[in-house]
């Protein structure tokens, strides 16, 4: 591997994973998209994010000074900063952007837990082990093929062509088990924290 990626790729750890090692698939679809390969990206729908990219849940560019200075905004806003601590996203794609569950009560095997997160800001369970697999049944629902099963089918033989095979080509196979830690419930209580805090009834 070249010098020049393997700086990029500690610096995207640093920046997106808190210095985790960054998974087999997501390295080899990072440096896909730094040589200018677009492969991988026509084919799961991914954009990873460039260095000093804001996480969504700390990009409040898009509001007003009122909106900002506004208690229930400032309760949501500090909230869902608590939150980009556990939702780590790498790349834009599906339904908004894509990344990992990493909440420390989360067990360690299997594999990161994958997350979705839309431009509402609804969080959104991913299947599959790695973000490879993921994002292949994320957009299996957009093919040509109507039957997600065998489109994802075909996915992940392109996949496997292009050099990256997937743990598994059977859509039933991918792994859907549940979050130990529900996000969506975690954000909620995060935000009434915040609100308890900030002195909201």
């Amino acid at each position: 591997m070249a010098p020049v990626y393997g700086e990029r790729l500690a610096e995207f750890s640093r920046e997106r994973l808190d210095g985790r090692p960054v998974p087999d698939d997501l390295r080899a679809l990072l440096i896909a998209q730094w040589e200018g390969r677009d492969d991988f990206a026509r084919l799961l729908g991914l954009e990873f994010f460039e260095a000093g990219e804001l996480h969504p849940f700390l990009d409040t560019d898009y509001l007003s000074a009122e909106e900002l200075a506004d208690p229930e905004m400032r309760a949501v806003n500090a909230g869902a900063a608590r939150m980009a601590a556990h939702v780590k996203l790498v790349a834009k794609g599906g339904k908004g952007w894509v990344g990992y569950w990493l909440h420390p009560d989360e067990p360690t095997d299997p594999a990161w837990r994958l997350i979705g997160l839309d431009t509402e800001f609804t969080l959104w369970h991913m299947s599959g082990s790695t973000l490879a697999e993921g994002a292949a049944a994320e957009q299996s629902g957009y093919q040509d093929e109507p039957d997600e099963r065998v489109a994802y089918g075909q996915l992940a033989g392109e996949l496997a062509a292009l050099g990256l095979p997937l743990s598994t080509a059977d859509f039933d196979a991918l792994d859907d088990s549940e979050y130990a830690v529900d996000p969506e419930k975690l954000m909620e209580s995060l935000i009434e924290e915040e609100r308890a805090r900030l002195g909201l009834g």
